[in-house]
């Protein structure tokens, strides 16, 4: 949260904490003794804890909560602009990195399934496309149900302990749909795949906000979800390989598949409990006896963050939700807008990914040829993702800059809708589709939206939970939307999906008009004190997180 004045609806514009050019004169650092060049330091005026009584109060909060990195917290520290940018890259290579291999391995397991029906797998198990779409479901439904568990596991353990966890026992139930027999063992395996890969994901947004900042942190999850797109690549590339070893042993191409990548991502989740240090204080240990960084280092990761978003250690991590804390942030209905965007800003895009393989495959393609056109939508996704979200960045915008998603889906659905040309033109169809499927992908700005929203951990914990819920409650009704009774057109299925277009579009506009309303509520009761009045609110408020009537949204 921000302690100072606030002229503007976001708080990014007051305050960077990057470095900037100033007096060329000496300055003792208040850390090992060095010395730094006030030119390249961070100026003082984005420095929260300049003032003494902030400072304290932080301290205490700090020390009470027993915050794991507490004894590196200094007020006057003072660090390079190349320091922080070659400490930043090292935390790509380190953290950021890792992160993007452990979602390579979620997305191996969550996404075969489309590569596996490819090889005539419904034909062999007997299974027909509500089948299909019923396991679809259940495992959206179990993958809901265990967001927020698991992050309230994660958050009493720490992510670096549950996050392997849940990799291996996952990658074990994906290993076993090798030895599918039929509609029984299909549903089982896909709601044990739902209840172990659920919360995963905000889980380790929660590990990756305790070392970037809050402008930081959207861009790393672009690369995050850029992986989305190069793990669709790699096993279209490896399915190409795997389904062609149909009739060895007697198996079934997509037997292989699931063996395979299952083996793969246990691999990765063995790994994962040697690669994620509790914090950036913890990266010592006996296999890494050098650790991550030097202490200076560790200090500077500590402090950039906490002058970031001072509430980023207002818990430690290992320490567990309240009930009375749990229950503040489900309450917390200024973050509703997003869990709102997130229930339906993915929808229209949903089946048609989801129905892709299955839709080539009607269009005459052979399974080979079918994994291999899904990779052009990929590459150009991962471009699309990240252009959007440096543009987020640049612009210092975030609902005006997503909406673009909707906006670029829109024409693709009213095409599929009521273009004559579907599927009696495949190529034009194929192009259609592909075009929809290459959508700028709004979702790593909108949990950084959410994350940066909460303002403290508490509440950031949940709020990532169910800004997931609400994302996967999307997709558990998007895949109703294309119904055996209403192929291969699809004509009542692509109705619905412009309707939800629509409304999404409308419904980015009605978040950003909320939260600019909300800003000028809280200014006009913030300015109605006096200076004094403002001073004893911030030393003695009981109120937390984005409530406090110093804190401004992000929109």
């Amino acid at each position: 949260m921000s302690y100072q004045p606030l002229a503007s609806d976001d708080p990014d514009e007051q305050k960077t904490y990057g470095s900037l050019d100033a007096s060329p004169i000496r300055s003792p650092s208040p850390l090992l003794g060095e010395t730094l060049r006030v030119e390249d330091s961070i100026p003082d005026i984005e420095n929260p804890f300049l003032d003494t009584e902030t400072a304290e109060y932080w301290r205490h909060v700090y020390e009470n909560c027993h915050y794991e990195c507490r004894h590196v917290f200094n007020p006057k520290l003072e660090w390079s602009a190349k320091e922080e940018k070659e400490l930043v890259r090292k935390l790509d290579w380190n953290v950021c990195l890792w992160a993007c291999v452990m979602f390579f391995g979620l997305q191996v397991d969550r996404g075969n399934l489309s590569q596996a029906v490819s090889d005539n797998m419904l034909d062999d198990l007997g299974l027909n496309t509500n089948d299909y779409n019923y396991g679809h479901s259940i495992f959206l439904v179990s993958f809901l149900l265990a967001e927020l568990p698991s992050q309230l596991v994660s958050k009493a353990v720490g992510p670096d302990r549950w996050i392997p966890m849940q990799m291996v026992l996952w990658s074990f139930v994906a290993i076993s749909q090798c030895g599918l027999t039929g509609r029984g063992s299909f549903l089982l395996t896909r709601s044990l795949l739902g209840f172990l890969e659920g919360g995963f994901i905000p889980d380790l947004v929660l590990w990756l906000s305790y070392f970037y900042t809050s402008r930081e942190l959207p861009i790393r999850l672009s690369y995050f979800w850029t992986t989305l797109s190069v793990t669709g690549i790699i096993t279209s590339l490896l399915a190409f390989a795997l389904l062609h070893l149909r009739g060895i042993f007697g198996w079934e191409g997509w037997r292989w598949l699931f063996l395979v990548e299952g083996s793969i991502t246990l691999c990765v989740g063995i790994a994962s409990f040697f690669m994620m240090p509790a914090s950036a204080v913890q990266t010592k240990t006996w296999f890494r006896p050098r650790g991550w960084f030097t202490e200076r280092e560790e200090a500077i990761v500590v402090n950039r963050v906490l002058r970031d978003d001072p509430s980023k250690g207002d818990m430690h991590n290992r320490q567990a939700l309240t009930p009375k804390r749990l229950w503040e942030a489900l309450k917390d209905y200024d973050l509703w807008p997003l869990y709102a965007i997130g229930f339906c800003a993915y929808v229209p895009q949903s089946p048609p990914k989801t129905y892709l393989t299955l839709t080539l495959r009607s269009l005459g393609f052979s399974t080979f040829n079918t994994n291999l056109l899904t990779i052009p939508a990929d590459v150009i996704h991962i471009v699309n993702l990240i252009l959007l979200t440096r543009l987020s960045e640049w612009l210092n915008e975030r609902s005006m800059v997503a909406i673009i998603q909707p906006l670029w889906t829109l024409p693709c659905i009213f095409a599929l809708r009521f273009w004559g040309g579907v599927v009696e033109d495949r190529w034009g169809t194929y192009a259609i589709l592909i075009t929809l499927l290459s959508y700028p992908y709004c979702h790593a700005i909108l949990v950084g939206w959410c994350s940066k929203n909460s303002n403290n951990v508490g509440t950031r914990t949940v709020s990532a939970a169910l800004y997931n819920m609400s994302v996967q409650a999307g997709n558990v009704y998007a895949s109703y939307i294309y119904r055996d009774d209403d192929k291969p057109l699809y004509h009542r299925g692509n109705t619905s999906l412009l309707v939800i277009n629509l409304v999404s579009i409308l419904v980015f506009l009605l978040t950003k008009m909320y939260y600019v309303w909300r800003n000028k509520q809280k200014e006009r009761l913030w300015n109605a004190l006096n200076e004094e009045q403002q001073i004893e609110y911030r030393k003695t408020t009981k109120v937390q997180g984005s409530r406090r009537l110093d804190f401004r949204f992000a929109h």
